[in-house]
C-alpha cells in the first residue's frame, strides 16, 4: 500500500470534510425520523438516493494511484457528493474497514466471461450442470485472516484515525446478496436451468437449496458465536434505524442478529408462481430470516402477486416495490402492515432524457396510490444521467416538489 505524502494530506482533507458532515446535527433529525419511519410511525414519504451514476460525476474522479488508498478515496468522494444532494440519508461519524475473509464460496469455480465493453454483459459457466455435480459443493465457514485484516485496519486508522472513527466489520461473508440464496442458486446452477429443475427433477432441486440454506446458517451462526456481528452489519437497502432495534455504532461487535436488520430478495425468481416461489426458495430463506430482528425483502423483482405469501415472514417489515410492479396494487395490499420502498423506474426518472413534467406524472401517480402507507422513495440502480451532473439534484426536487403537494 504506496501513500505519497500529497496522497496522505489528500486523503486526511477529504476525511476532515466527511467528518464534518456527519457531525452535523441534521443527522440526529434524520435518525428519529427514520425510527419513527421504519416503525410504521411515518406519515410522509422519505427519499434515499442509493444511486446516481457515479462514473459520471466530475467529483468521482480519484487522484491516488495505488488501488487499495484510492478506493478510499472514491468511498469519501462518493460519500460527499452524495451528502451534497441533501435526501434523506445518514452519513454515520466512522469509515468501515471490512475484515478479510479466509473462506468464501462454496467449493467450486463459477466462471466469470464478461464482454469487452465497460459495464457491459457478463456470462456465467455454471458450476452445477447435472444432478451429480451436486457433490462437489462444500460447506462455507466463517474464517478470518487476522493478519491482513490487522494490517488493512492499521493502517487505514495510522492514516486517518485521529479525524474519524475506523469502523472494523468482522461480520460474515455471507450476508445480503451472498445469504439471500437466490443470487448463488442462479450462479451456480443458472436461471433456466433451475426452472426447468422446479418441473423436471424437483426434490434434486430442494437438496441444493437445503444446502445453501444450511451452508447460510452455519457460517452466520458461527460469527455469532465467535462474536464477531457488528452492530454496523445491518442491511435492508435503506437507512437501518428502528425503535425496536439498536441503532448502528462503529467497533460494537458481538452482537445477535435479534439486534440487526436482515435481507432477502428473490430476483431470480421474479417469474415463478408465488406457491413455487414459496416451495422453492422462501421456505428456505425463512429459517434464515428469523435469527434477525426485522427484515426487509425485495429488490428489482415484481411482487405484485406475492404480498401475501411474504406475510408468512414474521419478523418482515420493508417490501420493495419494483420498477416492475403495480404501484396501486402493492401499495392496497401492504397497507399500513409494512413499509413501502418504492422505486420508481431510474430510466423514467433521470436515465434517459429528463421531462419534468412527465416525472411529475408518473411521482403523483404513483405516490397517491401509496398515501395509506408507510412509504420512502429510493431512486437505485440509476447506470448514466447522459453525464448530465445536474439531473440527479433537479429530480430530488421535483420529487420534494411532488410529495408537499400530497401530504
Amino acid at each position: 500500500m504506496n501513500l505519497t505524502s500529497t496522497d496522505r494530506i489528500q486523503l486526511r482533507d477529504l476525511t476532515r470534510q466527511y467528518a464534518a458532515v456527519a457531525a452535523d446535527p441534521v443527522m440526529n433529525l434524520r435518525r428519529a425520523t427514520w425510527r419513527r419511519h421504519n416503525s410504521l410511525k411515518s406519515e410522509r414519504p422519505l427519499i434515499y438516493l442509493r444511486a446516481f451514476a457515479w462514473a459520471e460525476q466530475p467529483e468521482s474522479q480519484c487522484q491516488i494511484a495505488d488501488p487499495f488508498w484510492r478506493q478510499q478515496e472514491n468511498t469519501l468522494r462518493r460519500l460527499l457528493y452524495w451528502s451534497s444532494l441533501n435526501d434523506d440519508s445518514i452519513f454515520e461519524p466512522w469509515l468501515t474497514v471490512p475484515a478479510v475473509h479466509a473462506c468464501e464460496g462454496w467449493g467450486v469455480a463459477m466462471k466469470r466471461h464478461t464482454s469487452d465493453e465497460p459495464g457491459g454483459s457478463f456470462k456465467i459457466d455454471y458450476a452445477i450442470r447435472e444432478p451429480g455435480d451436486l457433490a462437489k459443493l462444500r460447506m462455507p465457514r466463517h474464517a478470518i485472516d487476522e493478519q491482513k485484516t490487522t494490517e488493512r485496519v492499521t493502517q487505514v486508522r495510522d492514516v486517518l484515525g485521529d479525524i474519524l472513527t475506523i469502523n472494523l466489520d468482522r461480520s460474515p461473508a455471507y450476508r445480503m446478496w451472498t445469504a439471500e440464496i437466490s443470487s448463488d442458486l442462479g450462479n451456480l446452477r443458472g436461471i433456466e436451468n433451475l426452472m426447468l429443475d422446479m418441473i423436471d427433477n424437483p426434490e434434486w432441486l430442494k437438496s441444493l437449496v437445503q444446502f445453501i440454506s444450511d451452508g447460510i446458517l452455519k457460517t452466520q451462526g458461527e460469527a455469532e458465536q465467535a462474536g464477531d456481528w457488528s452492530q454496523s452489519a445491518h442491511e435492508n437497502q435503506s437507512m437501518p434505524y428502528a425503535e425496536e432495534l439498536p441503532d448502528p455504532d462503529a467497533n460494537v461487535n458481538g452482537v445477535s442478529r435479534k439486534q440487526l436488520w436482515g435481507y432477502m430478495a428473490s430476483q431470480e425468481f421474479t417469474t415463478v408462481s408465488p406457491v413455487m416461489q414459496e416451495e422453492f426458495l422462501l421456505a428456505y430463506q425463512k429459517p434464515i430470516m428469523e435469527k434477525f430482528g426485522l427484515v426487509a425483502y425485495g429488490c428489482c423483482e415484481d411482487l405484485t402477486r406475492k404480498i401475501d405469501m411474504l406475510r408468512g415472514i414474521p419478523n418482515l417489515r420493508r417490501i420493495a416495490v419494483s420498477p416492475f410492479a403495480d404501484v396501486a396494487r402493492c401499495a392496497e395490499q401492504i397497507g399500513r402492515d409494512y413499509v413501502l420502498s418504492y422505486r420508481p423506474s431510474p430510466s423514467d426518472m433521470v436515465g434517459y432524457g429528463f421531462d419534468p413534467e412527465r416525472i411529475r406524472t408518473i411521482l403523483r401517480r404513483d405516490l397517491q396510490a401509496c398515501r395509506n402507507c408507510h412509504t420512502d422513495i429510493t431512486l437505485k440502480d440509476v447506470e448514466t444521467v447522459q453525464r448530465d451532473p445536474t439531473r440527479v439534484r433537479c429530480w430530488l426536487a421535483l420529487a420534494r416538489e411532488v410529495i408537499d403537494g400530497l401530504y
